[in-house]
């Protein structure tokens, strides 16, 4: 428990932050196994049209502390792969 003024803001602050992230990370998470559903049904339109929902929430997610940006990178990447195999 905070003790003073500064260390009661901070936890204040990082509560504040470790929501935004955990939110910004379900909503990707979840994105990203409804593009992943598509391609397992074979609907490549849908799974076109996710993908590029996914990869905006991710590059988004890549610039705040919640993602680094390889670790987007390489999900993008490899989603991306995943959808172009289910188009040919």
């Amino acid at each position: 428990m905070a003790n003073h003024k500064s260390s009661e803001k901070r936890a204040k602050q990082e509560k504040k932050r470790r929501m935004t992230n955990k939110t910004k990370t379900a909503a990707s998470r979840t994105a990203i196994k409804s593009l992943r559903d598509a391609v397992a049904k074979g609907d490549t339109s849908t799974a076109k049209t996710l993908l590029v929902k996914v990869q905006s929430l991710l590059g988004k997610l890549s610039k705040t502390p919640a993602m680094k940006k390889q670790t987007a990178a390489r999900k993008t990447s490899r989603l991306t792969k995943l959808v172009a195999g289910a188009t040919k």
